[in-house]
């Protein structure tokens, strides 16, 4: 439970999806193989976590890269998504066997203890091969900068989207002129929304999906609309919890809300949210990695940004990004090639943007190639309205603080508890977490540094 693109395979897997990945294994296993024994003169050892559509289109660039540069050798090896992948990936740098090049979710990178597990980019040598800080979005690059460091490249930005079925809502009358959803501003307007949604709605199915039993979506999702209030975390100084009770029991309520008005279904969690979207359900909430599923679906639909019915507009975004992990003897021809390879499937994330994800070179937004990009042009805004977990050690994709207060969320959103109680729930958590230690180093985020 849990994993972001699980609805994304499995539903591939019933639409032509198992060719994809057979064949992203092929050239994964084979094609990594054959570069070891290669006779290039530079090879680079590159370690993801890509599969299904992502992995197809991961190929598709390192193959275009291949033919552009004959002389450097790639081997690429796709590990299992999540913890499996970050656990070998630290035993790999804390045992001097790491890749040259690997890939990680940039909220992440705080905890993988920089320095140490993670090696430092020369920006000088990304600039030499067309990367550059000004290309890219300020918030997002600075993620990946720690005690004025860059241990990550952006790649992409991954967000939350409020997915909608054009035919439904043009029934329903909340089709612009534009052939968009209608704007929301407020909570009172989404609700409206979703009522007048519901009697357009076939008999059988829920008026809107928000995976309302998943402890990562319903996390995202509370990061979003809180966000939207102004709330913070903790101080800047990572002391003190600056949580605010009040702001969070408002985002529990709205949550909540969908099920007790009769918009969402409980026993409609997790993929039966995306399989009901499909078979007519006019909303959904889900990451934008489920575009190919729907395009694949062939159904006439739209994405936006999660509604800014709080005033602000923000919506979850994490980020997948390259990193280097730490080697004693890091440099020569495979940490130029490292360099080199990361900055070529960055600039040249046109491909990228078919699995959804919104490219972080900001040259490619501004394409011809990319504006025709439907939905994907709905929600680039997003970009730039981005809801992010806080900077600390134990945050990012998997990690330990939507692990801990994720299963609060669900028991709010379910009902099992009071909002009012979860978000004092919630904050005795990420007191406990601000006072543990890093396993990774032994360090509090206080004492970690973990500043931009």
């Amino acid at each position: 439970m849990g994993r972001p693109g699980l609805n994304r395979r499995q539903l591939l897997a019933t639409a032509g999806g198992l060719a994809v990945a057979g064949s992203f294994g092929f050239a994964a296993l084979g094609t990594g193989a054959d570069a070891l024994a290669s006779g290039a003169d530079t090879r680079v050892r590159y370690w993801n976590l890509f599969s299904g559509g992502d992995g197809y289109n991961m190929i598709a660039m390192l193959n275009a890269f291949r033919k552009d540069h004959p002389d450097m050798a790639v081997k690429d090896s796709t590990l299992q998504w999540g913890s499996p992948f970050y656990t070998k990936l630290a035993m790999a740098a804390a045992g001097n066997r790491a890749p040259d090049l690997g890939v990680m979710h940039m909220g992440r990178v705080t905890g993988f203890s920089p320095g140490r597990l993670l090696d430092a980019w020369d920006v000088d040598l990304l600039a030499r091969y067309g990367v550059r800080k000004q290309d890219f979005n300020p918030q997002l690059w600075n993620r990946g900068v720690i005690d004025g460091k860059l241990y990550a490249v952006p790649l992409d930005s991954h967000v939350q989207l409020c997915f909608y079925r054009k035919d439904v809502l043009k029934k329903a009358g909340l089709l612009g002129d534009d052939g968009r959803m209608v704007p929301v501003t407020s909570t009172d307007e989404w609700f409206d929304v979703l009522k007048e949604a519901k009697k357009a709605t076939k008999r059988g199915l829920q008026t809107i999906g928000i995976w309302n039993s998943d402890q990562n979506f319903q996390w995202w999702f509370f990061v979003a609309f809180y966000t939207q209030l102004g709330g913070t975390w903790f101080n800047d100084a990572d002391t003190e919890v600056t949580f605010d009770t009040d702001k969070a029991t408002q985002v529990l309520e709205f949550l909540r809300r969908h099920i007790t008005d009769g918009y969402a279904i409980p026993s409609f969690g997790g993929t039966a949210s995306a399989e009901q979207f499909v078979n007519g359900s006019p909303f959904v909430w889900e990451g934008n990695w489920s575009v190919p599923v729907y395009d694949t679906a062939k159904i006439d639909y739209g994405a936006t940004p999660l509604p800014p019915v709080f005033g602000r507009p923000a919506t979850h975004a994490e980020s997948h990004a390259f990193v280097l992990p730490h080697q004693s003897d890091r440099g020569g021809p495979a940490n130029e090639g490292a360099h080199q390879l990361a900055a070529y499937i960055v600039r040249h994330a046109q491909q990228w943007a078919l699995g959804g994800h919104i490219p972080a070179y900001r040259p490619v937004l501004s394409t011809a190639a990319y504006k025709k990009m439907s939905p994907q042009n709905e929600y680039v805004s997003a970009m730039d309205h981005q809801a992010t977990e806080p900077k600390v050690w134990f945050a990012g994709s998997t990690g330990i603080l939507a692990q801990r207060v994720g299963p609060v969320i669900v028991s709010s959103t379910m009902g099992s508890a009071k909002p009012e109680t979860a978000a004092r729930r919630m904050q005795s958590e990420l007191t406990r977490l601000l006072a543990s230690k890093n396993p990774m180093d032994g360090k509090t985020a206080a004492q970690g540094g973990a500043v931009a």
